[in-house]
């Protein structure tokens, strides 16, 4: 049984769940990713780790209940059971080396960001977090954020935080100021990640993303994850999912990622109905 010993809503719609997990959490590193299903019938959902305790056995894993499946997701109480889990799946993201970083996250890829900023922060690097979210109640993990960096800048579009813009305009100023970054991380939505590495490509600054399409079996065979880097077809889910964002073709990846939306959209409007019938 995959216990989940904690549970926790960072804001409306985002929850963080604690799974008692510890063959996962014994070999899980920064950047890797699980796959789990609520119940037998559910769906197979890949989300990235985003903490792990090899100690206690525990993989922490953050999600948005905005689909059917992830508000089904949503409704295991703390201390109810997840059918199943299998990872660490990926490749751990490569962060030996670096001294001097920039992570920039974007909503809910913060939640992977976090990590890796944590790990280079505790390895002795200098770290500046950049958080981007659409406004103040959406803001997720600023006090471990704070724990993890050297400086943290939050922005929020609607400028609700006290500092309105984009990460990309936090970036820009960091870079111009004087930070000679060797390395920017860069997760989040595609359209973010794709503003960010075209940013640093201008000053030839290193830039990794981390890659969030389609994904079924998470082990190469289904072929639903793939993605193109620098003209050739990567799977994220075995050859990432970090890669050199200045190769990324974004363009593809986000008409992928909408392929199914009306059918998401669909199965969202079901359970909703189904929810409501259930409290009538």
């Amino acid at each position: 049984m995959f216990t989940i010993r904690k549970k926790r809503y960072l804001n409306p719609t985002t929850v963080q769940i604690e799974i008692e997990a510890p063959r996962i959490a014994a070999k899980a590193k920064p950047g890797q990713f699980v796959i789990l299903r609520g119940d037998e019938k559910g769906e197979r959902i890949p989300l990235t780790i985003a903490g792990y305790d090899g100690e206690a056995g525990t993989v922490t894993v953050i999600f948005q209940a905005v689909g059917a499946s992830t508000m089904k997701l949503a409704e295991i109480p703390e201390g109810g059971a997840l059918c199943d889990i299998v990872g660490p799946l990926g490749r751990a993201s490569e962060l030996e080396g670096i001294r001097r970083a920039a992570v920039v996250g974007g909503g809910l890829g913060c939640a992977i960001a976090y990590p890796q900023a944590k790990y280079l922060h505790d390895s002795g690097a200098k770290v500046d977090i950049i958080a981007g979210f659409r406004n103040r109640d959406l803001v997720i993990l600023e006090e471990e954020m704070k724990k993890a960096c050297d400086s943290l800048t939050i922005l929020t579009d609607d400028g609700s935080n006290g500092r309105k813009g984009l990460v990309t305009d936090g970036l820009k100023e960091k870079i111009e100021a004087g930070a000679n970054y060797d390395t920017v991380i860069a997760i989040g939505p595609p359209i973010m990640m794709k503003f960010v590495c075209r940013l640093t490509k201008e000053y030839q600054i290193p830039t990794v993303v981390s890659m969030n399409p389609i994904m079924i079996d998470g082990t190469g065979m289904c072929g639903g994850c793939r993605v193109s880097v620098g003209g050739e077809m990567k799977f994220a889910c075995v050859d990432g999912p970090d890669f050199d964002g200045h190769k990324v073709d974004f363009d593809e990846l986000m008409k992928r990622n909408a392929m199914y939306r009306e059918e998401e959209q669909h199965d969202c409007n079901l359970f909703k109905q189904a929810a409501e019938e259930k409290k009538a």
